[in-house]
């Protein structure tokens, strides 16, 4: 190896079933499930572990579902491995999940974080409308003009650079539908209207952003002990007060997936762990390079098998 990225997914990788097994198999994982239980005073651990989906895809249920799962696996696969990160990174929400792993906020912080973040964004969805499309096989040059011809019906953007075949689009339904009908007819190869429930990282989030700032200032942050690269610049972040900045900026900002990828990629990674639900951002990373290799820990059974084959010769 070269050196090693933990990444983690964000909103949309929730299923009903996810961490019972950590639950059961790890006291590290069980800890982090009480915790997060007791901090957001509701069972969190019995949604994800049960259900049902409905409930469980609620912005409000949905975000502090993916973050306690994927800390409880980051956890129990700490506890069994030696393995350290040289860069951390997670796809929007899972950013918080990136900064607990370097460090930036204990893990109530991070639930108290996750709570009020997701509160403000299930608000602002609530209040507007807004909707949100995947675009693949399509030329960015032609995305960017359909999204400025169609701007003249609302407000309208990229909401993530998921990959070079995948962007998604995002904001005002009537502005989003328009923009998805030209990048259609310049040649996109598919355009999938996405079941979400508001235009998120869109100006529609703004009153989000806005009431997390002050938020924000009262959390108790570190500086990242092991280097971010964050989703609003694909930079890496150290400093606990750019973590303070960052975060608002994130909800109504493009997360910027496939360009942290790729510098992660410049940085000498070549060996990614996904932490949490399913395996959104390993299909993500085979269309970004050929060259890298990522690994899913989500149950005893994947951790044992990346435990297995990442620890030979260690």
């Amino acid at each position: 190896m070269k050196k090693t990225a933990f990444i983690f997914p964000g909103q949309g990788s929730q299923s009903a079933g996810m961490g019972l097994d950590l639950y059961n198999n790890f006291t590290q994982a069980k800890e982090v499930y009480e915790i997060a239980d007791e901090v957001l005073g509701k069972k969190i651990s019995k949604l994800c572990f049960d259900g049902p989906d409905e409930e469980l895809k609620e912005t409000i249920n949905a975000q502090s579902a993916i973050v306690t799962t994927s800390i409880a696996a980051l956890e129990a696969f700490r506890k069994m491995a030696d393995i350290k990160p040289d860069v951390v990174m997670g796809h929007s929400l899972g950013e918080y999940c990136a900064m607990y792993c370097a460090g930036v906020m204990d893990l109530k912080t991070t639930i108290k974080a996750i709570q009020k973040r997701s509160q403000l964004m299930d608000i602002a969805a609530k209040s507007t409308k807004g909707t949100m499309a995947a675009i693949l096989g399509a030329d960015i040059e032609n995305i960017n003009s359909s999204i400025k011809e169609a701007s003249n019906l609302g407000s309208v953007q990229i909401a993530n650079y998921n990959d070079p075949t995948q962007i998604v689009i995002t904001g005002e339904i009537e502005a989003v539908q328009k923009a998805c009908e030209l990048i259609k007819e310049k040649g996109a190869r598919k355009v999938i209207p996405l079941a979400v429930s508001g235009g998120f990282h869109s100006k529609l989030m703004d009153s989000a952003k806005e009431g997390f700032i002050d938020f924000v200032q009262t959390l108790d942050l570190k500086d990242a002990s092991i280097p971010v690269i964050t989703n609003v610049d694909a930079k890496m972040t150290t400093k606990a007060q750019d973590f303070k900045e960052k975060m608002p900026n994130q909800i109504n900002s493009s997360v910027m997936w496939c360009q942290t990828i790729q510098n992660a990629i410049e940085y000498g990674v070549d060996t990614f762990i996904e932490f949490g639900n399913g395996r959104v951002l390993a299909g993500l990373n085979r269309k970004i390079s050929s060259e890298i290799k990522t690994y899913n820990v989500s149950d005893s059974i994947t951790l044992k098998a990346v435990i297995d084959e990442l620890m030979v010769g260690v």
